[in-house]
This record gives C-alpha cells, sequence and structure tokens, in this order.
C-alpha cells in the first residue's frame, strides 16, 4: 500500500495523525507531494519526520521553489512574511536541498506533479473544464495524475478518460472539513481511496497563536474554518 501525502504545511499534529491511520491501511511506502513546511509552527519537524519514514519518494511544491527564489513569491505581505519565517527556521542548507527535489515523478501509469503536469501553480478544479483539463494535462501519457496545491480533496475523470485526484492537504485543508486529507493507492488493485482523519485542530491553531508573526493569524482562521477564503 502507497500513502500519497501533500501540502503538510508544517502541522505536526495533522501529520502524525495521517501517518498513523495510513500505517493503519497497510501503507509501507510514502509519495510526498511538496509544500511541507510553510504556514505551520513545526516547519523542520515535520520534514524530519517525514525524512524518517522507510520508503518516500519526494517531490517539490511551490513553496519548496519560494523558499529558495524569495523573489518569485507573490507581492502579498501574508506570502512574503511566512515565506521568510519559514526560510529562517528551515536554513540555507535544508532549503537549498528541498529547492533541488524533482519537480514531478512517474510510478506506473500515474504521473504525480504538485498543482499540474507543467506547473507547480496552476491547478486542476474539483469541476470538469474539458478545455483547461486538455491544456493542463497536454503531452501526458499516464491514465492517472495525481496533485495537490489547491488543499481541496476530489476524484474525477477528464473528458479523455484520465483520472485526475487531489489527495487534499494534509495540514491546511480548504474544502470545508477540518480533518486532515490524504490517499492511499492500492498497487495490486490500481485503485486511489481518499481519506480524511480527525486531529487536534485546536492545538495546531494555538501554536501559530505563540508565533505571532504577520502571517499567523490569517492562517489560523483558515485552519480552523477549513476555507481559503476565511481571512
Amino acid at each position: 500500500m502507497l500513502a500519497i501525502l501533500y501540502d503538510v504545511h508544517g502541522n505536526r499534529p495533522a501529520l502524525e495523525a495521517v501517518l498513523g491511520h495510513a500505517r493503519e491501511q497497510g501503507a509501507e511506502r510514502f509519495v510526498l507531494g511538496g509544500d511541507y513546511s510553510a504556514f505551520g509552527a513545526w516547519p523542520v519537524a515535520c520534514v524530519t519526520i517525514l525524512r524518517g519514514l522507510a520508503e518516500t519518494t519526494w517531490i517539490r511544491g511551490n513553496w519548496e521553489r519560494w523558499q529558495a527564489e524569495p523573489g518569485a513569491v507573490p507581492d502579498d505581505a501574508v506570502l512574503q512574511s511566512a515565506n521568510a519565517w519559514v526560510r529562517s527556521h528551515l536554513g540555507d542548507g535544508l532549503v537549498a536541498e528541498l529547492a533541488a527535489l524533482p519537480p514531478a515523478l512517474v510510478l506506473g501509469d500515474t504521473l504525480f506533479c504538485h498543482a499540474s503536469p507543467a506547473s507547480d501553480i496552476e491547478p486542476f478544479g474539483r469541476e470538469p473544464d474539458p478545455e483547461g483539463d486538455d491544456q493542463l494535462l497536454a503531452g501526458v501519457a499516464q491514465q492517472r495524475v495525481v496533485f495537490g496545491h489547491t488543499h481541496v480533496q476530489f476524484q474525477r475523470s477528464s473528458a479523455s478518460g484520465i483520472e485526475l485526484v487531489n489527495p487534499g492537504s494534509v495540514g491546511l485543508p480548504w474544502d470545508g472539513d477540518v480533518r486532515a486529507a490524504y490517499a492511499t493507492l492500492d498497487e495490486d488493485a490500481d485503485t486511489i481511496a481518499l481519506h480524511r482523519v480527525e486531529y487536534d485542530v485546536d492545538a495546531a491553531s494555538a501554536a501559530l497563536a505563540k508565533i505571532g508573526e504577520p502571517w499567523t493569524e490569517r492562517t489560523r482562521m483558515r485552519l480552523e474554518r477549513a476555507r481559503f477564503d476565511a481571512g
């Protein structure tokens, strides 16, 4: 069994709850889909926990790229202050190591990427969009694409029949459900299952409040309400 974890965002209680649940499902291997540290109170701890897993394959998210290229961060005070804070905690060596991760990987007939095959920013939506999907899937030979970035868990097919799977966010869901989200791939049956796991949201929010940086209040609102537009 393969567990698929995206968008941990430095939320240690959510990560630990997901890993416990994944092991109960029989997961022995892990694909890690990017955005490991930013916006959470435990940036280094989350990377350390993920490094301790026995069999992992990592890809880079937009935040790993932004941590190494601060000039690429959009002109937004919350994003820029969050990036500065997480960079100061990760340190130059870990920032560079995470930025050097590959942007995508292929396992069997499944392509894993952060937002879409050619971009770590431009995402697939929950609702079908035949024209937009075709543009994002241009050149893709695999029959399944797994991606994250939007923090919204869903599973659907494109008009061309490619399976599209967003496991959701481990550490910062934005689909109205505060529970941590991830997916598993049964490689024998070649089927993906989506999961939600309860964790201590209050503890994650309180840890952010103690940091007291400009970005933490908005992040707390988004965490507690599980919506991007909450703050």
